[in-house]
């Protein structure tokens, strides 16, 4: 019987062969000769997957440790997210003027007096001044405080009877007793009594009632400066008021028949504006 030759299996034998991409190879034996390849016995680990494996670890071991933290900042983000959802767009604004300062009446505008300031298109009073506007020189009917956007109602001049009547008009008049004009602001409702030049006492004279309920828009007692609207010098004592077409052409050249006074009326009253023939 021949004998069975003997095949070493032993780790000496093995020779490492060079195949692409496997590290891991069978062993060179007797039976296969030296130059031809073996193959592989499993997948190779790829080059770094043990570091990417070390790192998972750490940052789930990290992750597990801040938990917490890793919730409440997930919330704020969520919060903020919200917010500036919910929040609406900035809206385009303008830019009006607005009193520097508290201004008195009968003030006289100069550019210190008024300031830029940007409100919303909605938050702008109708007639607010701009930068495009000729305020300077135009003169105040009534007061402003600090930040305050005037109108050009508020000022001397045309302004001053806006929201009257298509025929309503201006007048002026120059009351007996000057100091009495510091009672009166504009706004206020005023009776205009006519009396004669000798006084109530005189035989036949009275006093006459020439307009009832008349609203006050300018008094010389604002400012203390002459107003540029009536182009006079000598304001003293002067109101002026709006007046229908009636009341106005009776209020006309009144203080040449005698002395005018005014009587504080109620507004409360209602009382409708009436005239009597002088």
């Amino acid at each position: 019987m021949p004998a069975t030759p003997f095949v070493s299996q032993s780790p000496s034998s093995t020779v490492p062969s060079s195949v692409p991409g496997n590290s891991r190879l069978a062993p060179v034996t007797k039976d296969r000769p030296r130059g031809v390849p073996a193959l592989p016995l499993g997948p190779a680990r790829r080059p770094g997957s043990h570091r990417r494996y070390s790192n998972h670890r750490r940052f789930g071991s990290w992750l597990n440790r801040n938990r917490r933290l890793v919730v409440a900042l997930l919330l704020c983000v969520a919060a903020g997210i919200a917010v500036h959802q919910l929040t609406p767009a900035s809206e385009q604004r303008v830019t009006v003027l607005a009193a520097a300062r508290d201004l008195p009446a009968g003030s006289t505008l100069a550019d210190s007096d008024l300031k830029p300031l940007e409100v919303l298109p909605g938050g702008a009073p109708a007639g607010a001044l701009t930068s495009g506007t000729g305020h300077r020189g135009k003169q105040l009917a009534s007061p402003l405080q600090k930040g305050q956007v005037p109108t050009d109602a508020q000022f001397l001049g045309p302004g001053l009877l806006t929201g009257a009547g298509p025929a309503t008009a201006a007048v002026p008049l120059r009351m007996a007793d000057s100091a009495s004009i510091q009672l009166v602001s504009p706004g206020q409702l005023v009776n205009v009594v006519l009396t004669a030049a000798d006084g109530l006492e005189g035989p036949g004279k009275k006093s006459e009632l020439l307009a009832a309920a008349v609203p006050v828009l300018w008094t010389s007692a604002q400012g203390g400066r002459a107003s540029q609207w009536l182009g006079t010098n000598e304001s003293d004592g002067l109101v002026v008021v709006a007046a229908n077409p009636q009341q106005a052409e009776i209020l006309a050249g009144a203080s040449t028949r005698g002395k005018l006074f005014f009587i504080l009326v109620n507004p409360s009253g209602n009382r409708q504006p009436e005239t009597h023939a002088g």
